[in-house]
């Protein structure tokens, strides 16, 4: 099968978003589908075995490290060269109504998929007032789409009940070879807290952004003052943070991959994620592979993946108490946080990759294979 992919976001940023759709393209290329990616230019132009046609794009004002790209008239051409079965657009936005367009002109079945909360993300940049319009907006450009996925329940539900159709769940997936919890050491913990390997150590992962609601965990290291915290990541958000965090024991570490981010995981004491914005929250699974126990708001589709009590805490994320109750339990009960990161393991070893992507393959072939019966009819 030959899938052309339309994505706002691609290598080498680095995000939720990216990892599971360099998983994905590198799963389907090893079994023999053909992939094209469609993303903005990032100076990329193949990976693993994958082309990648960037189209050149203007950063946004309040998030420089997204690139608005502008579909033109020359897709259609490199398009109709590579003759795709069917297109799959991520997050259609800009680039991806490009990817609706010609999907409808040329006939070709479509797929959208819902990664990124972006109604619930305007609140955080001043622009709640906007939300009902993107909802409008979402469902015109998502009921073009023959399936529409999401990566967990709650999302499901959510786009259902705001009269998105044809809506079916893309199972989650994380690297359980790379994170694993047999690669925590004491070094890592000293790097992470500056010197203090013997402290508690919590660690957030991810965009360093607003609407991640980082300075959510400033109260936990005021309510626990001999706990260090390491924010692992870059954004839009980090001076701001900065300057709320001085005078706390935060690291901000920037970005680390592979190995070390592993390392980072498995060498932590929690990990705490205070977000309500989450279409799934991916680095929680990495998290859990790695057994590194976490502390997450019930909100979105982290309940799909956190089983409090079993494999981690919740809170309610209304609650201003919530997170430093549940950070200081985990942190008192040592017996019981090696349960707890054990479970979490337990819990990633279910949802592989390989599965992930076998899951999209099937959605895909039945996709194709109700458009051929429909044009012979």
């Amino acid at each position: 099968m030959r899938i052309a992919l339309f994505t706002e976001t691609f290598l080498p940023k680095i995000d939720g978003i990216v990892t599971r759709l360099r998983h994905t393209v590198e799963h389907l290329q090893r079994h023999g589908d053909r992939v094209l990616v469609f993303c903005p230019d990032g100076g990329m132009r193949e990976y693993k075995g994958a082309k990648i046609h960037g189209v050149s794009g203007i950063p946004l004002p309040m998030y420089p490290e997204l690139k608005l790209a502008i579909p033109r008239p020359s897709l259609r051409r490199v398009l109709e060269r590579f003759k795709p079965d069917l297109i799959h657009v991520v997050n259609p936005a800009v680039l991806g109504i490009g990817g609706i367009y010609y999907a409808k002109t040329l006939n070709i079945p479509l797929v959208a998929s819902y990664h990124t909360h972006l109604p619930q993300y305007l609140q955080h940049y001043g622009l709640g007032s906007l939300e009902g319009l993107l909802w409008e907006l979402l469902k015109l450009a998502h009921n073009q789409a023959h399936l529409n996925l999401c990566t967990s329940t709650a999302m499901v539900r959510e786009l259902t009940g705001r009269g998105i159709e044809r809506v079916n769940l893309w199972q989650r997936g994380v690297d359980t070879e790379m994170f694993q919890p047999h690669l925590a050491s004491r070094q890592m913990r000293s790097r992470l807290s500056q010197g203090h390997p013997d402290s508690p150590l919590l660690l957030y992962v991810g965009r360093v952004s607003a609407e991640k609601q980082i300075d959510r965990i400033k109260p936990i290291l005021e309510a626990i003052p001999e706990a260090h915290l390491a924010i692992v990541g870059d954004g839009p958000h980090r001076e701001a943070l900065k300057a709320l965090f001085a005078g706390t024991q935060t690291h901000f570490v920037g970005y680390l991959q592979g190995l070390e981010l592993a390392s980072a995981f498995a060498s932590a004491d929690a990990f705490i994620f205070p977000s309500r914005t989450e279409t799934l929250g991916l680095v929680l699974l990495e998290a859990m592979a790695a057994g590194c126990p976490v502390v997450a708001a019930a909100s979105g589709g982290i309940t799909d993946i956190v089983t409090d009590g079993v494999n981690g805490y919740l809170f309610d994320p209304d609650d201003p108490e919530g997170a430093i109750k549940a950070t200081k339990r985990l942190l008192a009960a040592k017996a019981e946080r090696e349960q707890l990161r054990q479970n979490a393991r337990l819990e990633a070893e279910r949802w592989g990759w390989a599965a992930a992507t076998r899951q999209l393959q099937d959605y895909y072939r039945a996709i194709v294979n109700s458009q051929s019966l429909s044009e012979a009819a």
